[in-house]
């Protein structure tokens, strides 16, 4: 497979001849068709800190120049590339501007045939966790963080914010869709922030005990939202929650995200260089492209 031109032509003899090309191809594209590819999101995206700011982007957005979408342009090499993620992003930005950041669908054109996108996190309240970590203080043990949520919101506000960010993550897939009818789209999911089970990592990563279950269950229900949104709008999900990757992973080999106390290049609650590469791997596999990256 040629860097630049991974989209093979529709015309295959049969459907295993198809399946060993190993075929994404986006509707109406056409064998040859130049690799054109824009990234959207959030901080999960723009991946703050992990490395130089990307030349000419909002200093703002902390759009580190070796983010997953950088890694995987330098791998396609496409015609062209437009990285429009920017830090604190949520779903209304794709449509409105965020400070020096024009609204991103601004980016999208007719011919554009890769998308990557990773968003939704702000909209249900991602940045509740750096309260969390400060009521833990109080009772390690205990789930401090669900009971004054519960308290002040009157139930789990992340599973109403869930229900109420779908049919908006839905309607701006369809807007990609409209905008750039050619491309193909990938939605990568949030990676781990806690590990599968057990009551966490206290006071490494200091959510109390009882919080992190929460933690989880908040994030599986996002993912299980991009998962089926990406499925019902023609987009294809990308699955990054592999366990062993968490913030409470002491091998720097294997974390992805670090934890409230970087150890690593990277933002608090954000991948680090080795989540950004792996979260490059992720759609290049989609793709069908080896994954050195």
């Amino acid at each position: 497979m040629r860097d630049g031109f991974p989209f093979k032509s529709t015309a295959c003899a049969t459907a295993a001849a198809c399946l060993l090309l190993g075929s994404q191809v986006p509707a109406g594209a056409k064998a040859g068709t130049p690799l054109r590819y824009v990234a959207l999101g959030d901080s999960y995206t723009s991946a703050p800190y992990v490395s130089r700011i990307r030349p000419g982007s909002p200093l703002t957005c902390r759009r580190s120049a070796l983010n997953y979408p950088g890694r995987i342009a330098r791998k396609l090499r496409p015609r062209s590339f437009t990285d429009m993620s920017c830090s604190g992003a949520s779903l209304r930005h794709l449509t409105a501007p965020q400070g020096a950041n024009p609204p991103q669908l601004s980016a999208l054109r007719p011919n554009t045939t890769l998308v990557t996108l990773t968003l939704a996190g702000n909209d249900i309240g991602f940045d509740r966790w750096k309260t969390c970590a400060l009521v833990s203080l109080i009772d390690s043990e205990g789930a401090p963080c669900r009971r004054k949520l519960r308290r002040e919101e009157g139930g789990d506000p992340f599973a109403r914010a869930v229900a109420r960010t779908g049919p908006r993550f839905g309607a701006a897939l369809r807007r990609i869709r409209e905008r750039s009818p050619l491309a193909e789209v990938y939605v990568l999911g949030y990676p781990r922030l806690v590990p599968p089970t057990g009551g966490g990592c206290y006071p490494r990563v200091p959510l109390a005990r009882g919080d992190v279950g929460m933690v989880r269950n908040a994030q599986r229900r996002l993912n299980a939202m991009l998962a089926y949104q990406a499925r019902v709008n023609g987009a294809v999900f990308v699955d990054m929650s592999r366990p062993g990757h968490d913030m409470c992973q002491r091998d720097d080999r294997k974390r992805w995200i670090e934890p409230f106390f970087p150890a690593r290049r990277g933002a608090p609650l954000h991948p680090n260089a080795r989540g950004a590469a792996a979260m490059a791997r992720a759609v290049l596999r989609a793709m069908w492209f080896s994954a050195d990256v």
